[in-house]
Protein backbone atom coordinates (compact mmCIF):
# COMPACT_ATOMS: atom_id res chain seq x y z
CA UNK A 1 0.00 0.00 0.00
CA UNK A 2 1.24 3.40 -0.83
CA UNK A 3 1.45 5.88 1.91
CA UNK A 4 -0.01 9.21 1.88
CA UNK A 5 1.39 12.56 0.28
CA UNK A 6 0.03 15.67 0.67
CA UNK A 7 -2.30 16.42 -2.47
CA UNK A 8 -3.39 19.60 -3.82
CA UNK A 9 -7.37 19.00 -3.23
CA UNK A 10 -9.12 17.81 -6.49
CA UNK A 11 -12.00 20.18 -7.29
CA UNK A 12 -15.80 18.67 -7.05
CA UNK A 13 -16.73 18.98 -10.79
CA UNK A 14 -20.07 17.52 -11.90
CA UNK A 15 -20.60 14.58 -13.56
CA UNK A 16 -21.64 15.24 -17.18
CA UNK A 17 -24.66 13.44 -18.43
CA UNK A 18 -24.68 11.19 -15.59
CA UNK A 19 -27.19 13.40 -13.75
CA UNK A 20 -29.23 10.14 -12.64
CA UNK A 21 -26.57 9.42 -10.27
CA UNK A 22 -26.08 11.14 -6.79
CA UNK A 23 -22.52 10.62 -5.79
CA UNK A 24 -21.51 10.90 -1.96
CA UNK A 25 -17.98 10.94 -2.23
CA UNK A 26 -14.80 13.45 -2.06
CA UNK A 27 -13.28 12.28 -5.62
CA UNK A 28 -15.31 13.53 -8.42
CA UNK A 29 -15.70 10.67 -11.30
CA UNK A 30 -14.70 12.67 -13.53
CA UNK A 31 -11.03 12.96 -12.45
CA UNK A 32 -11.33 8.93 -12.48
CA UNK A 33 -12.09 8.74 -15.99
CA UNK A 34 -8.85 6.01 -17.50
CA UNK A 35 -8.93 6.97 -21.06
CA UNK A 36 -10.56 9.51 -23.13
CA UNK A 37 -14.06 9.57 -21.30
CA UNK A 38 -15.39 12.63 -22.93
CA UNK A 39 -15.27 11.16 -26.61
CA UNK A 40 -18.76 9.81 -25.55
CA UNK A 41 -19.81 13.32 -25.17
CA UNK A 42 -18.32 15.08 -28.33
CA UNK A 43 -17.01 12.09 -30.91
CA UNK A 44 -15.01 14.40 -32.91
CA UNK A 45 -13.02 15.12 -29.61
CA UNK A 46 -10.66 12.21 -30.10
CA UNK A 47 -10.12 12.64 -34.18
CA UNK A 48 -6.37 12.33 -34.81
CA UNK A 49 -5.67 14.78 -37.91
CA UNK A 50 -2.32 13.74 -39.79
CA UNK A 51 0.19 16.20 -39.95
CA UNK A 52 1.53 18.50 -42.94
CA UNK A 53 5.18 16.98 -41.42
CA UNK A 54 5.96 13.81 -39.63
CA UNK A 55 9.19 15.93 -38.28
CA UNK A 56 7.12 18.56 -36.24
CA UNK A 57 6.42 15.40 -34.12
CA UNK A 58 9.82 14.22 -34.00
CA UNK A 59 11.41 17.88 -33.40
CA UNK A 60 9.02 18.60 -30.60
CA UNK A 61 9.47 15.83 -28.61
CA UNK A 62 13.00 15.96 -29.38
CA UNK A 63 13.12 19.74 -28.07
CA UNK A 64 11.53 18.56 -25.06
CA UNK A 65 13.79 15.49 -24.59
CA UNK A 66 16.33 18.12 -24.92
CA UNK A 67 14.24 20.84 -22.61
CA UNK A 68 12.89 18.57 -19.66
CA UNK A 69 16.11 17.74 -17.52
CA UNK A 70 19.60 19.35 -16.92
CA UNK A 71 21.24 15.87 -16.64
CA UNK A 72 20.13 14.00 -19.41
CA UNK A 73 22.85 12.10 -21.37
CA UNK A 74 23.41 12.73 -24.79
CA UNK A 75 21.30 10.86 -27.05
CA UNK A 76 22.80 7.36 -28.71
CA UNK A 77 21.94 4.72 -30.83
CA UNK A 78 20.05 2.22 -29.36
CA UNK A 79 20.07 -1.61 -30.06
CA UNK A 80 16.20 -1.96 -28.61
CA UNK A 81 13.93 -2.65 -31.00
CA UNK A 82 10.39 -1.63 -29.63
CA UNK A 83 7.16 -2.72 -30.69
CA UNK A 84 4.76 -0.34 -29.97
CA UNK A 85 0.91 -1.25 -29.81
CA UNK A 86 -1.57 1.79 -30.09
CA UNK A 87 0.82 4.30 -31.25
CA UNK A 88 -1.30 6.56 -33.48
CA UNK A 89 -3.13 7.16 -29.89
CA UNK A 90 -2.64 10.31 -27.70
CA UNK A 91 0.30 8.42 -24.92
CA UNK A 92 1.17 6.36 -28.34
CA UNK A 93 1.70 9.26 -30.79
CA UNK A 94 4.33 10.67 -27.96
CA UNK A 95 5.85 7.91 -27.04
CA UNK A 96 6.89 6.75 -30.49
CA UNK A 97 8.08 10.14 -31.64
CA UNK A 98 10.14 9.94 -28.13
CA UNK A 99 11.70 6.54 -29.05
CA UNK A 100 12.71 7.58 -32.35
CA UNK A 101 14.17 10.83 -30.92
CA UNK A 102 16.43 9.05 -28.66
CA UNK A 103 17.67 7.06 -31.99
CA UNK A 104 15.42 3.76 -30.44
CA UNK A 105 14.02 1.56 -33.78
CA UNK A 106 10.47 1.38 -33.25
CA UNK A 107 8.15 -1.11 -34.89
CA UNK A 108 4.56 -0.24 -34.89
CA UNK A 109 1.37 -2.65 -35.34
CA UNK A 110 -1.18 -0.43 -36.40
CA UNK A 111 -4.60 -1.09 -38.05
CA UNK A 112 -4.05 1.65 -40.46
CA UNK A 113 -0.57 1.68 -42.14
CA UNK A 114 -1.72 4.68 -44.09
CA UNK A 115 -2.16 6.72 -40.78
CA UNK A 116 1.18 5.85 -38.75
CA UNK A 117 2.85 6.76 -42.36
CA UNK A 118 1.11 10.21 -42.10
CA UNK A 119 1.87 10.73 -38.56
CA UNK A 120 5.76 9.35 -38.50
CA UNK A 121 6.86 8.78 -41.95
CA UNK A 122 7.42 6.20 -43.86
CA UNK A 123 8.46 2.71 -43.20
CA UNK A 124 12.55 2.79 -43.53
CA UNK A 125 13.24 -0.37 -42.14
CA UNK A 126 16.08 0.79 -40.18
CA UNK A 127 14.78 3.57 -37.62
CA UNK A 128 10.32 3.21 -38.47
CA UNK A 129 9.31 -0.15 -39.30
CA UNK A 130 5.46 -0.36 -39.99
CA UNK A 131 3.12 -3.23 -39.30
CA UNK A 132 -0.20 -4.10 -40.42
CA UNK A 133 -2.51 -5.72 -37.37
CA UNK A 134 -5.27 -5.66 -35.06
CA UNK A 135 -4.79 -7.42 -31.48
CA UNK A 136 -8.62 -8.26 -31.42
CA UNK A 137 -7.70 -10.90 -34.19
CA UNK A 138 -5.43 -13.15 -33.18
CA UNK A 139 -5.14 -14.53 -36.45
CA UNK A 140 -3.93 -10.90 -37.80
CA UNK A 141 -0.81 -11.70 -34.99
CA UNK A 142 1.53 -13.43 -37.44
CA UNK A 143 5.03 -14.30 -35.18
CA UNK A 144 6.86 -12.71 -37.82
CA UNK A 145 5.27 -9.16 -36.60
CA UNK A 146 7.41 -9.53 -33.43
CA UNK A 147 10.78 -11.34 -34.21
CA UNK A 148 13.91 -9.51 -33.49
CA UNK A 149 11.55 -7.60 -31.06
CA UNK A 150 13.20 -6.70 -27.80
CA UNK A 151 10.41 -4.46 -25.93
CA UNK A 152 7.01 -4.14 -25.86
CA UNK A 153 5.17 -0.89 -25.14
CA UNK A 154 0.90 -1.64 -25.48
CA UNK A 155 -1.22 1.40 -25.02
CA UNK A 156 -4.19 0.58 -26.63
CA UNK A 157 -7.63 1.87 -25.21
CA UNK A 158 -10.99 2.83 -26.28
CA UNK A 159 -13.91 5.08 -24.64
CA UNK A 160 -15.31 3.71 -21.06
CA UNK A 161 -18.51 5.08 -22.78
CA UNK A 162 -20.67 4.13 -26.29
CA UNK A 163 -19.20 6.88 -28.47
CA UNK A 164 -18.36 6.51 -32.17
CA UNK A 165 -14.83 4.50 -31.40
CA UNK A 166 -16.77 1.43 -30.47
CA UNK A 167 -18.02 1.37 -34.36
CA UNK A 168 -16.32 -1.58 -35.62
CA UNK A 169 -16.43 -3.67 -32.49
CA UNK A 170 -13.95 -1.47 -30.67
CA UNK A 171 -15.42 -2.26 -27.29
CA UNK A 172 -13.50 -2.55 -23.86
CA UNK A 173 -13.64 -5.87 -23.94
CA UNK A 174 -12.56 -6.09 -27.31
CA UNK A 175 -9.74 -4.01 -26.69
CA UNK A 176 -8.69 -4.51 -23.48
CA UNK A 177 -9.19 -7.76 -22.91
CA UNK A 178 -9.41 -9.90 -26.37
CA UNK A 179 -6.54 -7.45 -27.59
CA UNK A 180 -4.33 -7.80 -25.03
CA UNK A 181 -4.71 -11.51 -24.47
CA UNK A 182 -4.05 -12.04 -28.22
CA UNK A 183 -0.96 -9.65 -28.13
CA UNK A 184 0.60 -11.58 -25.36
CA UNK A 185 0.21 -14.98 -26.44
CA UNK A 186 2.25 -14.30 -29.08
CA UNK A 187 5.56 -12.94 -27.46
CA UNK A 188 9.03 -14.51 -27.28
CA UNK A 189 10.62 -15.65 -24.22
CA UNK A 190 13.50 -13.63 -25.09
CA UNK A 191 11.36 -10.99 -24.70
CA UNK A 192 12.81 -8.33 -22.26
CA UNK A 193 10.21 -5.98 -20.97
CA UNK A 194 6.21 -5.64 -21.65
CA UNK A 195 5.15 -2.08 -20.53
CA UNK A 196 1.52 -1.97 -20.27
CA UNK A 197 -0.64 1.14 -20.21
CA UNK A 198 -3.68 0.53 -17.69
CA UNK A 199 -5.55 2.73 -15.52
CA UNK A 200 -6.03 3.43 -11.79
CA UNK A 201 -9.04 2.30 -10.38
CA UNK A 202 -8.93 -1.16 -12.12
CA UNK A 203 -8.66 -3.14 -8.38
CA UNK A 204 -12.05 -1.45 -7.22
CA UNK A 205 -14.74 -1.16 -10.48
CA UNK A 206 -17.52 -2.69 -7.95
CA UNK A 207 -17.14 0.47 -5.73
CA UNK A 208 -18.00 4.10 -6.17
CA UNK A 209 -17.49 6.50 -7.84
CA UNK A 210 -15.56 3.71 -9.85
CA UNK A 211 -18.66 1.51 -10.32
CA UNK A 212 -20.03 4.13 -12.48
CA UNK A 213 -16.95 4.20 -14.63
CA UNK A 214 -17.49 0.76 -15.06
CA UNK A 215 -21.07 0.58 -16.16
CA UNK A 216 -19.94 -0.87 -19.38
CA UNK A 217 -16.77 -2.74 -18.23
CA UNK A 218 -13.90 -0.74 -18.81
CA UNK A 219 -12.04 -0.97 -15.57
CA UNK A 220 -13.18 -4.76 -15.44
CA UNK A 221 -11.67 -5.91 -18.69
CA UNK A 222 -8.22 -3.78 -18.14
CA UNK A 223 -7.55 -5.61 -14.71
CA UNK A 224 -8.67 -9.11 -16.89
CA UNK A 225 -6.06 -7.69 -19.42
CA UNK A 226 -3.15 -7.04 -16.19
CA UNK A 227 -4.09 -10.79 -14.88
CA UNK A 228 -3.14 -12.46 -18.07
CA UNK A 229 0.35 -10.32 -18.20
CA UNK A 230 1.21 -11.47 -14.71
CA UNK A 231 0.18 -14.26 -15.14
CA UNK A 232 1.95 -15.04 -18.78
CA UNK A 233 5.60 -15.29 -17.27
CA UNK A 234 6.65 -12.55 -19.41
CA UNK A 235 9.01 -9.84 -17.73
CA UNK A 236 5.95 -6.94 -17.13
CA UNK A 237 5.78 -3.23 -15.92
CA UNK A 238 2.14 -2.04 -15.82
CA UNK A 239 1.56 1.76 -15.53
CA UNK A 240 -1.87 2.84 -14.32
CA UNK A 241 -2.21 6.36 -15.35
CA UNK A 242 -4.79 8.92 -13.70
CA UNK A 243 -7.33 10.57 -16.04
CA UNK A 244 -5.62 11.93 -18.48
CA UNK A 245 -4.85 15.35 -19.67
CA UNK A 246 -2.71 17.58 -22.75
CA UNK A 247 -5.42 16.12 -25.50
CA UNK A 248 -6.03 14.30 -27.29
CA UNK A 249 -4.59 16.97 -29.97
CA UNK A 250 -3.84 16.88 -33.68
CA UNK A 251 -0.07 16.22 -34.19
CA UNK A 252 0.22 19.66 -34.61
CA UNK A 253 -1.25 20.29 -31.68
CA UNK A 254 1.04 17.91 -30.37
CA UNK A 255 3.92 20.04 -31.77
CA UNK A 256 2.52 23.13 -29.85
CA UNK A 257 1.85 21.64 -26.81
CA UNK A 258 5.32 20.56 -26.22
CA UNK A 259 6.85 23.71 -26.59
CA UNK A 260 3.84 24.92 -24.50
CA UNK A 261 3.38 22.69 -21.26
CA UNK A 262 7.52 22.28 -20.55
CA UNK A 263 7.35 22.82 -16.57
CA UNK A 264 3.81 22.52 -16.29
CA UNK A 265 2.31 19.81 -14.31
CA UNK A 266 5.54 17.85 -14.63
CA UNK A 267 6.07 17.17 -11.19
CA UNK A 268 5.23 13.12 -10.82
CA UNK A 269 3.61 11.52 -8.49
CA UNK A 270 4.17 7.14 -8.53
CA UNK A 271 2.67 4.93 -5.99
CA UNK A 272 1.39 1.39 -6.05
CA UNK A 273 -1.73 -0.48 -4.48
CA UNK A 274 -3.91 1.42 -6.54
CA UNK A 275 -4.36 4.58 -3.73
CA UNK A 276 -3.75 7.45 -6.58
CA UNK A 277 -6.46 9.25 -7.17
CA UNK A 278 -6.33 12.41 -9.92
CA UNK A 279 -4.91 13.22 -13.25
CA UNK A 280 -1.90 12.92 -15.07
CA UNK A 281 0.01 14.55 -18.38
CA UNK A 282 0.48 11.86 -21.41
CA UNK A 283 3.79 13.31 -21.72
CA UNK A 284 4.62 12.04 -18.28
CA UNK A 285 2.38 8.51 -18.81
CA UNK A 286 4.88 8.26 -22.79
CA UNK A 287 7.80 9.22 -20.31
CA UNK A 288 7.06 6.63 -17.36
CA UNK A 289 6.92 3.92 -20.05
CA UNK A 290 10.01 4.26 -21.59
CA UNK A 291 12.16 5.00 -18.28
CA UNK A 292 10.38 1.63 -17.34
CA UNK A 293 12.51 -0.52 -19.87
CA UNK A 294 15.74 -0.01 -18.90
CA UNK A 295 14.86 0.10 -14.72
CA UNK A 296 15.11 -3.18 -13.46
CA UNK A 297 13.26 -2.72 -10.42
CA UNK A 298 10.13 -2.20 -11.89
CA UNK A 299 9.80 -5.37 -13.56
CA UNK A 300 7.13 -7.60 -12.40
CA UNK A 301 5.50 -4.31 -10.50
CA UNK A 302 2.84 -2.10 -11.36
CA UNK A 303 2.67 1.37 -10.60
CA UNK A 304 0.23 4.52 -10.84
CA UNK A 305 1.43 7.23 -11.70
CA UNK A 306 0.00 11.01 -11.28
CA UNK A 307 1.22 14.64 -12.12
CA UNK A 308 0.63 18.10 -10.82
CA UNK A 309 1.79 21.63 -11.55
CA UNK A 310 5.80 22.16 -11.24
CA UNK A 311 9.28 20.52 -12.57
CA UNK A 312 9.76 16.71 -12.53
CA UNK A 313 12.26 14.28 -13.41
CA UNK A 314 11.98 15.23 -17.19
CA UNK A 315 13.87 11.98 -19.14
CA UNK A 316 16.39 12.23 -16.37
CA UNK A 317 16.90 8.21 -15.90
CA UNK A 318 18.15 8.52 -12.47
CA UNK A 319 15.52 10.58 -10.95
CA UNK A 320 13.22 7.99 -12.86
CA UNK A 321 14.56 5.08 -11.18
CA UNK A 322 14.66 6.82 -7.92
CA UNK A 323 11.03 7.54 -8.11
CA UNK A 324 10.58 4.14 -8.80
CA UNK A 325 12.08 2.82 -6.58
CA UNK A 326 10.72 4.86 -3.63
CA UNK A 327 7.68 3.73 -5.05
CA UNK A 328 8.62 -0.47 -4.06
CA UNK A 329 9.27 0.85 -0.65
CA UNK A 330 5.47 1.26 -0.37
CA UNK A 331 6.22 5.14 -0.07
CA UNK A 332 4.37 7.75 -2.79
CA UNK A 333 6.55 10.12 -4.14
CA UNK A 334 6.58 13.18 -5.40
CA UNK A 335 9.38 14.51 -7.40
CA UNK A 336 9.57 17.79 -8.18
CA UNK A 337 13.05 17.87 -10.00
Amino acid sequence: MASQVSIPPILNFPFKNQTKYTINHSISPLYLTPTNYYSHINPNYLQVCSTKSSSLIINAVKQEVVQSSDNNSTLVSSSKLVLVVGGSGGVGQIIVASLLSRNIKVRLLVRDPEKATKLFGEDDDEKLQIRQGDTRNQEDLDPSMIEGVTHVICCTGTTAFPSRRWDGDNTPERVDWDGVRNLVSILPPTLKRFILVSSVGVTKFNELPWSIMNLFGVLKYKKMGEDFVRDSGIPFTIIRPGRLTDGPYTSYDLNTLLKATAGERRAVLIGQGDKLVGEVSRLVVAEACIQALDIESTQGEIFEINSIKGDGPGSDPQKWRELFDTARNQVTTYSTG
